[in-house]
């Protein structure tokens, strides 16, 4: 049965899901980015380099100041999320009952090993 027989009146459109925010639908929106820089923060020029390195070496853009004053704090830790993400974890299939066992065998897994 169709709407348009019973329902009398407009009917409103449902907002879609991004609409009102939340969730990050852009993809291009990526940190550490040419057009989105990470945003660090640390307390030495020495400690600067260091930074440098390490962000060229995991082809990473950064923006980096340094801050001399008193009870400053370093704030790397956009940095580190990206260098510590994990990678993803692959696993062997299991064989099923009557693939041939992986031990050499010759039988039938379940008959061998399983």
């Amino acid at each position: 049965m169709s709407d348009k027989f019973f329902y009398k009146g407009r009917q409103d459109a449902r907002q879609h899901h991004t609409a009102y925010g939340g969730f990050q639908t852009r993809a291009s929106q990526k940190s550490g980015s040419r057009k989105y820089p990470l945003t660090l923060v640390v307390t030495s020029e020495a400690r600067k380099q260091e930074i440098e390195a390490q962000v060229s070496a995991a082809k990473l853009h950064a923006n980096i100041t340094v801050d001399t004053r008193d009870g400053a704090a370093e704030s790397i830790g956009e940095l580190t999320v990206l260098l510590n993400k994990g990678s993803t974890v692959i696993t062997e299939e299991a064989p099923s009952r009557n693939d041939p066992c992986r031990c050499g065998s010759g039988l039938k897994f379940k008959k061998c090993c399983g």
